[in-house]
């Protein structure tokens, strides 16, 4: 082919989704300084690290609605301006005192929520659009990989800034970046059938390997698919799709626990957050490295012959499996093995994490958007649980021995959805009769 467009705008994607883990990441590694500054316990900080996420599994079914009503390029956009902006504002929270502080910022996360909403359903409907079937899988391996290289980007930076500046500084340099990417994000992202770089050789390659190139083009005045609660109803009764989206709350909880609570246990360990910040990029690495190879470990299988159900669903059950290790963490003393254990379980976790390849695979095409809004918002209440039940374990204990078994827990979950209700992965067709819309 003379070209590979597709691959810039997974890039594109790519570095979109990093900003929006990192933005998510923000309070978690300020905490020290935020919890001192505003006299907070775990407990409550707990309460904060959830915030945002309240809102974002609110909006996960409108922002489905409105890519499949709208597009991808202008939803997905317009959130990369609006949390950017609510994540700048939050530095100003800091010329308040005590809960006034506090409520500020958690009504800024709570707006920036809603905000962060289209990116991952946005980042399905691209990825079904861009990409043929037998090259999904790691296509989401690369997207899907950002939020652990999101802290390889940004962790560092946020510690030495925190170090050097005070907390403030993370928010107002993590806002301005989002603010800078979205006139990028307008002038460089299509879709397959209105991209001006877009070679007709590779255009009729997507169109023959299955990816949906005019998803975005009906309707360029607005007249697209109509979405109907009927539709929703349509995808929560197949126990395909369920299994797919419980199976990805219980992936999401080991993310969060990497997000929103990995540098408090690194600092509980006794590290300064200037070497958390360092630190954590390690395990970030690996979870990144195993991402990408369990995306294409599943093409490869793929295009040896094996069907779709085996070809995703060994590299989650495998890598499911390799999280658990965590909890030997419980046992060393230590550091530096306890980064060693943390690199082998956020390798499995991003060689397992083939979630958005399965909705990309599975949902009915008329509404991959809404499906992937509903597999986020499933998958996006661990921003809720995994912040609020850590919280009150570690407060509880004293340490973090029963967060990582809970963790844990959570990985297995995945493999017993995966294998026992899922089932067979195949395209859901939707129900187009007359009574759809009642």
């Amino acid at each position: 082919m003379k070209n590979h467009t597709r691959y810039f705008i997974v890039s594109m994607l790519f570095f979109a989704s990093s900003l929006n883990y990192g933005d998510r990441a923000t309070v978690s590694l300020t905490k020290t300084n935020l919890s001192d500054s505003l006299g907070l316990d775990s407990v409550w900080m707990g309460y904060l690290l959830s915030a945002w996420g309240w809102s974002y599994v609110v909006a996960q079914l409108p922002a489905g609605w409105l890519l499949d009503r709208f597009g991808s390029k202008r939803v997905y956009g317009a959130g990369i301006f609006f949390w950017s902006l609510a994540i700048f504002l939050m530095g100003f929270a800091g010329t308040l005192h005590g809960h006034a502080a506090f409520f500020a910022l958690f009504a800024l996360l709570f707006l920036a929520g809603f905000a962060l909403a289209p990116a991952f359903p946005g980042n399905g409907r691209f990825v079904a659009a861009w990409f043929p079937t037998k090259e999904r899988g790691t296509a989401t391996a690369i997207f899907n990989s950002s939020q652990y290289f999101s802290l390889v980007l940004f962790a560092p930076l946020m510690g030495w800034i925190v170090h050097n500046f005070g907390w403030q500084y993370v928010f107002w340099t993590m806002g301005a970046l989002g603010m800078v990417l979205t006139p990028a994000w307008f002038k460089f992202v299509h879709s397959p059938k209105s991209d001006p770089h877009v070679s007709p050789t590779e255009l009729a390659y997507l169109e023959q390997g299955g990816a949906l190139v005019n998803m975005d083009m009906a309707g360029k005045t607005g007249a697209r698919f109509t979405v109907k609660w009927s539709h929703v109803r349509q995808l929560l009764g197949s126990r395909m799709l369920l299994g797919v989206y419980l199976g990805q709350f219980c992936i999401t909880t080991i993310t969060y626990f990497f997000i929103q609570w990995f540098p408090p246990y690194l600092e509980n360990r006794g590290m300064s957050i200037l070497k958390v910040g360092f630190v954590a990029v390690l395990p970030a690495l690996c979870g990144c490295a195993g991402g990408i190879l369990g995306g294409q470990f599943s093409d490869w299988l793929l295009k040896h012959g094996r069907s779709l159900s085996f070809a995703r669903k060994l590299p989650i059950v495998l890598g499911m499996l390799l999280s658990c290790v965590m909890i030997v963490c419980n046992y060393v003393t230590a550091d530096w093995i306890a980064v060693v254990i943390m690199c082998l379980a956020f390798f499995g976790k991003g060689f397992g994490a083939l979630g958005w390849a399965v909705v990309s695979d599975t949902s009915p095409k008329e509404i991959i958007g809404l499906s992937g809004g509903l597999f986020n918002m499933i998958g996006n209440t661990a921003a809720i649980t995994t912040a609020i039940v850590i919280g009150y374990l570690v407060k509880g204990s004293g340490g973090f021995a029963a967060a990582l078994i809970f963790v844990g827990a959570n990985a297995l979950g995945a493999i017993f959805f995966y294998l026992f209700v899922v089932g067979e992965i195949k395209r859901l067709e939707l129900k187009l009769d007359s009574t759809a819309g009642k």
